[in-house]
């Protein structure tokens, strides 16, 4: 599925900002991202409707680039799955409902949880164009942290929500989402060392709630990356030229870096597991050189020599958080 923003929330967004000045917007998003940087949840730095505007026109992309990403690989690792509701929690401008719309069109009913009502309000104008299921979700604002239960749906989404959330507080948070999951559940988060710290702590979590990992691990044993090094993978997405101006950019794309972990109730039926690449593949004079996490659990360094051109040819396809 391509990282590009649908056409339908282009023109969404697109309208949205008609005759709102980008030079506000642009010092908008600056204070935006300083304050997520300082650790501030949503409800103090979304505070207004231009805020949230701001925040669209310079991370809906990314988000949702990340969230196409970790949902087509829910997809292809589960493709009897076939979904009809959808739980987006912390859904913000509704990045990630946009992008399991495209995963999977059967989805016809969709919650948002969200304590931000700028985010509640513009995710709803920008669906208002989009798929049925989208132009009649139900909004519901809510703290993640607050006690449950929340809605069931096979699909739960949490994108870029435990950032925000006091480490003290995660575990009930994970085990509330998967409590609403029936079926699987994508959490996404930065691709920074804490960001997978996130990601790891709430994996061990849920394997011993009886999940079953469907990506990006190829198994449930014990992580074998050790500090320094950490898992996360990459999107490349286009920038608008609204969007470069915002954040004051020339380059016409951006790298967005995330860590992510999609888990399935025992009756998902999956793949079989296959070892996943870990970083971007190296080409050397004698082959390609990929970084594999393994179905036993360990992390291999395999080469792909040239001389073995049937073998060679599929390895120059293949990208960082590929399986092979």
């Amino acid at each position: 599925m391509t990282p590009d923003l649908p056409a339908a929330l282009r023109g969404a967004l697109g309208r949205a900002l008609e005759s709102v000045p980008r030079k506000g917007l642009a010092e908008r998003a600056a204070r935006t991202s300083e304050a997520y940087r300082a650790g501030k949840p949503s409800s103090g730095v979304i505070r207004e409707a231009d805020d949230a505007l701001a925040y669209a026109l310079t991370r809906l992309p990314a988000t949702y680039a990340a969230c196409a990403t970790v949902l087509a690989e829910a997809a292809r690792a589960a493709p009897g799955f076939a979904p009809a509701s959808l739980l987006d929690a912390g859904a913000g401008t509704g990045a990630a409902s946009w992008a399991a719309s495209e995963t999977w069109p059967r989805l016809a009913s969709l919650t948002w949880l969200d304590s931000s009502p700028p985010f509640l309000v513009l995710a709803a104008q920008l669906a208002a164009e989009g798929p049925p299921a989208l132009r009649t979700a139900e909004a519901r604002r809510a703290d993640l942290t607050s006690a449950g239960p929340w809605p069931k749906a096979e699909v739960v989404v949490a994108s870029y929500a435990l950032a925000e959330i006091a480490s003290d507080r995660q575990d009930s948070t994970v085990s509330e989402l998967w409590n609403a999951c029936e079926g699987v559940l994508a959490l996404i988060e930065p691709g920074t060392p804490a960001g997978y710290a996130r990601i790891l702590a709430a994996r061990t979590a849920l394997i011993e709630a009886g999940a079953t990992i469907l990506a990006p691990c190829s198994h449930e044993a014990a992580c074998p990356l050790v500090a320094p090094d950490w898992c996360h993978f990459s999107v490349r997405l286009p920038r608008s030229r609204d969007h470069r101006q915002a954040k004051g950019a020339e380059v016409p794309f951006e790298d967005e870096r995330f860590s992510y972990l999609i888990a399935a109730r025992p009756g998902i039926a999956a793949e079989s597991r296959r070892p996943r690449i870990l970083a971007p593949p190296r080409t050397a004079k004698p082959g390609i050189a990929l970084k594999l996490c393994g179905p036993d659990g360990e992390v291999e360094q395999r080469v792909v020599p040239k001389r073995d051109k049937a073998a060679y040819a599929v390895a120059r396809r293949l990208d960082w958080g590929d399986t092979v």
